[in-house]
C-alpha cells in the first residue's frame, strides 16, 4: 500500500496558502500574512516532491502560474473592499461624497446670499480692498475701477471666495 500522507499535506498546505492569501485580501496585514501564505506555499511544493517528483514539478509550475494571476486579481480587488477603500487615499465612501456634496452646496447657497447685498467700502477699493457688508468685514474686487473709502457699494457676484462689487449709483 502507498503512503499518501506527504501528498495530503501537500494538497492541505496549498488550501492554507490560499486561504491566507484570501485572508491577506480582507483583513491586510502589511504583508506577514501574505509572507506566512508563501512559506506554506513552499512547504506544499517541498511536499508535493517528498511524494513524488512528477506531483513536485507540477505543484511548482501550477503554483508560478497562479501567483501573478491571484496578484493580477487582488490588485483589482483590493479597491473594491471596505478596508481596502480606508488605505487606498483620495477614496471616500458614498455617504462621505454625500456629506461633502451637502457642505459645498450650503457653502455656494450662502455666497450667492451674497448677491445684490449693500455694504460700506471700508478702504480704497484698488481694486481690492476691504468692505462692510451686513455688518461683516469682507475682502472684495472692485469691478470697474478703483472705489474710494467711505463709498456705497453693492455686490455684484460671488465666485468661490471672490466677492466682486460696484459703487451704488
Amino acid at each position: 500500500m502507498i503512503d499518501n500522507t506527504l501528498l495530503m499535506w501537500g494538497f492541505g498546505l496549498m488550501a492554507a496558502a490560499l486561504a491566507l492569501v484570501v485572508i491577506e485580501l480582507l483583513v491586510p496585514s502589511g504583508g506577514i500574512i501574505a509572507v506566512t501564505a508563501f512559506v506554506v506555499a513552499v512547504g506544499g511544493i517541498v511536499a508535493f516532491f517528498r511524494y513524488d517528483t512528477m506531483w513536485g514539478v507540477s505543484s511548482l509550475a501550477f503554483t508560478l502560474v497562479m501567483v501573478p494571476v491571484i496578484v493580477h486579481y487582488a490588485f483589482k480587488i483590493i479597491p473594491h473592499t471596505p478596508m481596502g477603500r480606508r488605505l487606498i487615499l483620495g477614496q471616500k465612501d458614498d455617504e462621505e461624497v454625500q456629506r461633502q456634496a451637502l457642505a459645498d452646496q450650503q457653502a455656494r447657497d450662502e455666497e450667492q446670499a451674497l448677491v445684490g447685498l449693500s455694504g460700506v467700502a471700508l478702504t480704497d477699493l484698488r481694486p481690492v480692498g476691504a468692505a462692510q457688508i451686513e455688518g461683516n468685514r469682507i475682502e472684495v474686487l472692485a469691478e470697474g475701477g478703483a472705489i474710494a473709502a467711505g463709498t456705497p457699494i453693492r455686490v455684484t457676484s460671488v465666485q468661490g471666495n471672490q466677492v466682486k462689487v460696484r459703487a451704488k449709483a
